[in-house]
């Protein structure tokens, strides 16, 4: 399959629909028969970025293309933006509040997994501007 595109919209602190997206990604690619490790690997991943958005960011979206032998994957949202990235990558580091810790959520292990599952990760974000995570995930 080349040139797929497909995009979803994340809605800020919609915890009703969240990870909709997510389970969407995972649907289209079990629909198009791809490997079962690669679908639990790109599906963590947008679990996790999208929960990112639902609990730090404003409305956002996650975009999903499929090449011949990578996909990529783009979770971006227009909400505060990371003031530290370099620290939101290690493991246990977390700015989740009280009541999305009451809710199971605020590990520290969102952009940690989401960089031991991706096979190339880049994460922007200015203060105000926003946050874009990059993923690609090889296929063969």
């Amino acid at each position: 399959m080349t040139g797929f595109k497909k995009t979803y919209r994340i809605k800020a602190k919609d915890f009703i629909h969240a990870g909709e997206a997510s389970i969407s990604v995972q649907n289209l690619l079990k629909s198009l028969d791809f490997d079962p490790q690669i679908i639990r690997r790109i599906a963590i991943c947008g679990y996790e970025g999208e929960m990112n958005v639902v609990m730090h960011g404003g409305d956002g979206q996650l975009s999903v293309e499929i090449d011949s032998d990578t996909l990529v994957m783009e979770i971006c949202d227009n909400g505060p933006g990371i003031a530290d990235i370099e620290k939101a990558m290690q493991a246990g580091f977390s700015t989740a509040s009280d009541e999305h810790r009451e809710m199971g959520f605020g590990a520290g292990m969102g952009l940690p997994n989401m960089k031991k599952n991706s096979n190339e990760i880049t994460v922007k974000s200015d203060q105000g501007q926003g946050t874009r995570v990059k993923m690609r995930f090889h296929l063969s």
